[in-house]
């Protein structure tokens, strides 16, 4: 079963050239700097299906096989949405995994409860060792 976190904004406005080219900074940007070559990072595929209002729709499909993973992209892919909800202003934004409404803080941004816990993290990703190998 795959997981996606989903993320569009609307307003009454299109985007201005100025946010669009910052939009697509962001977007480069955040790329550049995703934790795994071989994942989906965040991906803008047009302006929604909101009507006229949608400015920006986007989504990102979460690593299936390493629960180890799971954190340090779903944290990536949040901030990145962070940066562009602080970058285009005055839209009401709609982030969601699935069926699951992502919060918005105005300190933090998007955030999930323990998605920067190295610990857990740690945790998942000891879900995946397949060494076989046991003391004993």
């Amino acid at each position: 079963m795959s997981v996606s976190i989903y993320y569009s904004a609307r307003r009454t406005t299109p985007l201005t050239a100025a946010e669009s080219a910052t939009v697509e900074r962001i977007v480069a940007a955040r790329a550049e700097t995703f934790p795994y070559d071989d994942e989906e990072g965040p991906y803008l595929y047009g302006p929604g299906d909101d009507g006229d209002d949608g400015i920006l729709a986007g989504s990102t499909k979460l690593p299936g096989g390493d629960p180890g993973r799971w954190l340090p992209v779903t944290a990536h892919v949040l901030d990145s949405v962070t940066e562009l909800r602080r970058a285009v202003g005055g839209a009401q934004w709609h982030v969601h995994m699935d069926d699951l409404d992502v919060p918005w803080d105005e300190t933090e941004g998007y955030a999930l409860p323990g998605m920067r816990d190295e610990a857990l993290a740690a945790e998942l990703g000891g879900l995946c060792d397949t060494s076989g190998t046991q003391d004993g």
